[in-house]
């Protein structure tokens, strides 16, 4: 339950109105402990002694005490309602500022099927006792005590039977705890599986039909599916059995209080009153403690959710610094310094390892190497989506790792590898980055990054709405509206992760073209850093660094890799031919 009562801190900003709510409970409590108080005064001093007056008026005060317990319920549903609402709505946006705070390490653990269960189900489950908290979870306690009391009061004689039932219930319920709680979470882990693989399956469902794999991916649907129908069958079993008990616990008590009850009241030592009223008093101790164990069920299950928000919660993420460093003249100078890297968990080699080379303001350096070389993995260190286990990474003279990491990310202009667009307009994809930018300025990054041509073609131009994903776009034309977004911030440094490969030749061409008379023209230098596969991107590079294995293999310009690195070469032979005559004499 410590998880659970950790994220009741949400509930401070609404203290006010939960204590407005307790208070209504209370209220209704008293107006319906006081009901069979009245039943008793009714039958002994209104029925029993012929008082027909007692009865018309003792009845007109329980009609009012329900009456008074039903406004109580009603404001307090209300509060109930929009407090945990309210709560709610705070711990969804609390936990996708979370999300949005997140390194890519820490989306690696946690993956997206997982975060949308974790903000939904998982933050629903936890809303729903809250909101209980605020109404039963508090009324039946008090209910019980307030009831217990009483029957002590009006009945010592019958009260054994409840010191006799309640610690037999307790126990139930402490059992019944220990073994629901491991329950509820493998339902939870079960339900995350399940999303993960649905989420798969929609995303990839163009690829599952070009591979004909439907069966597959259903296969693998209905087995996480079947896993989760079990884990819930095995929660429904425990509570087919415990509620069951309970409630004949509940009926055995009320049996022995009319039972002991009725042979008092035949012997004289109690009125028919006093055993009406013992028994109602029973039923309202021993019947608020079986909707506490009923309610089990959904307090487990609320404390593994809490746990697993809790996960996302406390995650350690790269924290904002509001004494970050600042750079007032921005150049653009990156540096790398013996920097090596893996990634978390892993058990195997560094993917890079002392890396050391720099990138001048103004400069094109090109990466290129094999798959799995760590290309993508060296450019994701700069913007500090990774943070370097040794060396360092400086940006003009400072190390990323002294800047609050939106005023780093704020000087660089990236297109990462997987091209993503938002829904929208094609403008508002542009100006993710810098939504105050102007049509005007829009349109100069798209010609930049040669998109302005197929955009103006469209029916709607830049307002062309973007379907999900960007579906109804071309790869080519998505990683051109990327390098437009890029663009538009200004930055100081640009990266373009092997954001052209859908593009064909000419418009590559003409990108670069557009890139160094962009570079040449800046008022501030742009240091620009693409990442390639194709040579044909790199080759007017200023520099291009060749990397293998995780480490630099060579690093200079085209003619000078084609001389000095067999790497270089090899890439070359495999994707342009064999060195033409000119560059096979300089090779030799």
């Amino acid at each position: 339950m410590k998880s659970l009562f950790r994220l009741y801190r949400f509930l401070i900003p609404y203290r006010i109105p939960s204590v407005i709510a307790l208070l209504l409970l209370f209220a209704m409590v008293a107006a319906d402990l006081l009901i069979p108080h009245l039943t008793q005064r009714i039958i002994d001093q209104g029925i029993g002694a012929g008082d027909l007056e007692v009865v018309i008026t003792t009845a007109m005060f329980m009609a009012g005490a329900a009456l008074l317990s039903a406004a109580f319920a009603i404001a307090n549903n209300y509060l109930s309602v929009s407090i945990s609402m309210a709560f709610g709505a705070d711990l969804r946006s609390a936990m996708i500022r979370k999300t949005q705070s997140f390194s890519f390490a820490n989306l690696d653990t946690l993956q997206t099927g997982k975060l949308i269960v974790r903000s939904t189900s998982d933050v629903n489950a936890v809303q729903m006792i809250v909101m209980l908290s605020l109404r039963i979870l508090t009324r039946a306690p008090i209910w019980a005590i307030g009831a217990i009391i009483l029957l002590v009061i009006t009945s010592p004689r019958l009260a054994p039977i409840m010191a006799g039932a309640i610690p037999l219930i307790i126990l139930l319920v402490w059992l019944f705890g220990r073994r629901a709680q491991p329950l509820f979470l493998i339902v939870q882990q079960r339900l995350d599986r399940l999303n993960i693989v649905l989420q798969e399956n929609l995303a990839g469902v163009r690829v599952v039909k070009a591979f004909v794999r439907s069966q597959r991916e259903t296969t693998r649907f209905e087995a996480a599916n079947d896993e989760l129908m079990t884990g819930t069958i095995n929660v429904a079993r425990l509570m087919a059995v415990f509620s069951p008990i309970m409630l004949l616990l509940l009926n055995l008590s009320i049996t022995a209080a009319v039972w002991l009850g009725g042979k008092t009241a035949l012997s004289g030592g109690m009125t028919v009153g006093e055993v009406v009223a013992a028994i109602n008093y029973l039923s309202f101790a021993l019947f608020p403690i079986l909707m506490l164990s009923g309610m089990l069920g959904p307090i487990s299950a609320a404390d593994a959710s809490a746990r697993r928000i809790l996960e996302v919660l406390d995650a350690d993420t790269l924290p904002r610094r509001d004494d970050g460093a600042v750079i007032t003249h921005q150049q653009g100078r990156i540096v790398f310094e013996n920097v090596s890297f893996s990634y978390p968990g892993e058990t195997s080699e560094a993917v890079l390892r002392d890396i050391s080379f720099v990138a001048e303001p103004g400069q094109i350096v090109a990466i290129v190497g094999a798959t799995g070389s760590g290309k993508s993995t060296l450019i994701h260190l700069i913007p500090r989506f990774y943070d370097v286990n040794a060396g360092r990474i400086t940006f003009d003279g400072v190390d990323v790792r002294d800047f609050d990491p939106a005023v780093l990310r704020r000087m660089i202009g990236i297109a990462l590898q997987e091209t993503v667009l938002f829904t929208g307009s094609i403008a508002d994809n542009i100006r993710y980055g810098r939504p105050d930018a102007d049509d005007e300025e829009v349109r100069a990054a798209a010609k930049t990054a040669q998109a302005d041509a197929f955009i103006q073609g469209l029916p709607e131009g830049y307002a062309t709405m973007v379907g999900q994903r960007g579906v109804n776009l071309s790869g080519g034309q998505r990683q051109r509206i990327a390098i437009a977004r890029a663009l538009l911030i200004k930055p100081r440094l640009l990266i373009l992760d092997d954001s052209t490969s859908a593009l064909d030749i000419e418009t590559e061409i003409k990108l670069q073209d557009a890139l160094d008379a962009l570079i040449a023209s800046a008022r501030r230098a742009i240091t620009c850093i693409i990442v390639a596969q194709r040579i044909s991107t790199v080759l007017l590079a200023d520099k291009i660094i060749v990397l293998d294995h995780g480490q630099i293999s060579a690093c200079g310009s085209h003619q000078q890799l084609l001389q000095e690195s067999s790497v270089y070469r090899d890439i070359y032979r495999s994707q342009l031919g064999e060195l033409s005559a000119a560059e096979g004499e300089t090779h030799e």
